[in-house]
């Protein structure tokens, strides 16, 4: 196995930060269409499970996962670190990601926060076009609810 290249890496990095900026922009399709036709996206079911249970397969499945971001006042995806290190094939790496993860709602006049800590364990593998997520799982550290005085409510880079 090769170590990868300092453009891979910068790809890479790309990829996860495109994927924080299309979800808090609202675009599920474009979320969708960074993961390859056969990836496989795993999400925990807060509050019962902080742990990765639930698989949306494909893009389609992506897609539908992602969606029910926009009935949220706003979100805001931040992250705080990456690792990425080679695959075990050719053409392959693996990714260890942690984001905070904002999701925003209105409960009458009051504004809730409730942040996700999360650690995405990624599998990406490089296509013709550019780098993919093959499969992508996310666990959360712990949730945290707070209030917040404004919000600038809809789609960031909408």
């Amino acid at each position: 196995m090769s170590a990868l290249t300092v453009e891979d890496r910068l790809l890479l990095t790309d990829l996860v930060h495109r994927y924080a900026v299309l979800v808090d922009g609202w675009d599920a399709a474009g979320v969708a269409g960074l993961f390859l036709e056969d990836g496989v996206l795993v999400s925990p079911d807060p509050p019962q499970t902080l742990d990765p249970v639930v698989e949306h397969r494909g893009r389609a499945g992506v897609e539908r996962a992602i969606a029910p971001i926009t009935t949220l006042g706003t979100s805001v995806h931040a992250i705080t670190g990456t690792v990425l290190d080679v695959g075990e094939a050719p053409g392959t790496a693996r990714g260890r990601v942690t984001c905070s993860a904002h999701h925003l709602t209105r409960r009458g006049d009051t504004w809730h926060d409730v942040t996700w800590v999360v650690r995405y364990r990624d599998d990406y593998r490089r296509t013709d076009e550019a780098w993919r997520f093959a499969r992508r799982s996310a666990s959360l550290s712990f949730l945290e609810s707070r209030t917040v005085r404004a919000v600038r409510e809809g789609p960031a880079f909408g």
